[in-house]
Order: structure tokens, then C-alpha cells, then sequence
């Protein structure tokens, strides 16, 4: 009997020691699952905290207003295509106006006055003969600053009706002829041939006319007591030139 219940108090006690540890491990298992649960919402909150400040510290103005980053890379990137845009344009103006003062001023240089009838003195001299067949006109500059001659001067022996000497082309020069105060040009004109039964008319005065130059005439007394003796037929004139070339004022 006695040995009976011992063996009983012993399985009593093993089944209360099985037990006890079958409680223990069922609570550690619902300890387990419920930390999880206060770790799964502190990550949360963890993460919801570190992305809201992401999205919102771009978007804030001096003085608490509010405004996108996209709108404020935007007006930035506007601000520095327009501030661009500006210093492009006063350079470039900057460029126009220094190309059109260079301009300018080799324009001012170039621009010579034309010679006039007023500011010259027109004098002839006739050629040695006889035959006396060529006479030379000299314009001298006494205007008092440098002046243009342009092409031939139009000179009028007889009547009107009678037309100008024409002129002879290869003696135009390659160059403008500007005179100094005081230079002279020239020109070189035939008379006539020279021929015993030549058809010749005598005048003692001509007109030249500087229609080149925008007209002005002068009167050109005959060098010679006797007059000029000329022919309308043979007549001929060069162009003004700052001396007589030969070859081109030979006609």
C-alpha cells in the first residue's frame, strides 16, 4: 500500500510539473506575438514621421507660406534665363553701338564737300604752236579746305545750241581727285587739228560748268589777244586730274 502511493504521489507530481510547463510555454508564445505588436507601430509611426517632413520641407517660404519645389526650381530657372536673356541683349546692344559708331565715324572720314565754281579760280593757258591746237584749264582750290572734282568739266565755245565738248574716256582717273587748299587740277582739251582748210570759229570767252559737282559755271576769258580757234567737229576734253599724264591726256 505504501509502496502504491508513492508512485502515485509521483505521477501526481510529474502530471503538475507537465503541466505547469505546458503553461509556460503557451504564455511565452502570447508574449511573444504581443510585443510584436508595439514594434510594428512604433516602425510605423517611425516612418510615417521621416517621410512627412520630406515632402513638406521644400514647400515652405520665409513667412510660413507655402509653395511646391517644382514651383520654386521653376521660378528660379525662369529668374536665370530671363537675368541671361537680359545681359545677352545689352551685350549685343552694347555691340550695335560700338559697329554703329565705328560706322559712323568712317563715314565722317570718307565724306569729302564738292569743289564748287565759287571756290575755284578757272583760268586757260594755250599750248605752243603753231599749230595751236590744245589749251589746258586749271581749277585752283581757294576755298579754304579740301574739296572734290568730279569727273569732266562741261565747257560750252560756242553757243548752246552748239552742245558741250565731249570727253575723251581714257583720260578718267582710277582715283578721286581731291584738292588741297591751294592744288590745282587739270584738264587737257583739243581745239582743234590744226589743218590750213580747217572750219575753225574764234571765240575770245567760254563757259565751264561743273555739272558734276552740282552745277556752278565760270567764264573763262581767252588766253590770247586774238581768241581761240576752234572746231565743233574736232573738239575734244579729258576729265579733272592733279597732273597731266601722258598717254591719257594725248588725244
Amino acid at each position: 500500500m505504501r509502496t502504491y502511493r508513492n508512485r502515485t504521489a509521483v505521477l501526481v507530481s510529474a502530471a503538475t510539473a507537465a503541466l505547469a510547463l505546458s503553461l509556460t510555454a503557451c504564455g511565452g508564445d502570447d508574449g511573444g506575438t504581443k510585443s510584436a505588436g508595439p514594434t510594428d507601430r512604433t516602425a510605423s509611426a517611425a516612418s510615417s514621421t521621416s517621410t512627412t517632413p520630406v515632402a513638406q520641407s521644400g514647400d515652405k517660404k520665409q513667412g510660413g507660406e507655402t509653395q511646391s519645389g517644382g514651383e520654386g526650381a521653376a521660378e528660379q530657372s525662369g529668374g536665370k534665363s530671363q537675368d541671361q536673356g537680359q545681359g545677352a541683349s545689352q551685350q549685343g546692344g552694347g555691340q550695335g553701338e560700338s559697329a554703329q559708331s565705328g560706322s559712323g565715324t568712317k563715314a565722317a572720314k570718307a565724306v569729302t564737300p564738292l569743289c564748287t565754281a565759287k571756290g575755284l579760280k578757272i583760268t586757260a593757258e594755250r599750248h605752243d604752236g603753231p599749230p595751236y591746237t590744245h589749251l589746258t584749264l586749271s581749277a585752283k582750290n581757294t576755298s579754304g579746305a579740301s574739296c572734290e572734282m568730279k569727273e569732266y568739266p562741261h565747257i560750252h565755245f560756242l553757243d548752246n545750241a552748239r552742245g558741250i565738248v565731249p570727253p575723251v574716256a581714257k583720260s578718267k582717273p582710277a582715283s578721286p581727285v581731291v584738292l588741297e587748299p591751294g592744288q590745282s587740277a587739270y584738264v587737257a582739251v583739243r581745239m582743234s587739228e590744226g589743218g590750213r582748210k580747217e572750219n575753225t570759229e574764234t571765240v575770245k570767252e567760254f563757259t565751264v560748268t561743273l555739272k558734276a559737282n552740282g552745277g556752278g559755271m565760270a567764264v573763262v576769258k581767252s588766253p590770247v589777244a586774238e581768241g581761240l580757234s576752234v572746231n565743233p567737229q574736232k573738239w575734244a576734253t579729258g576729265y579733272w586730274t592733279t597732273e597731266l599724264r601722258n598717254g591719257a591726256d594725248e588725244f
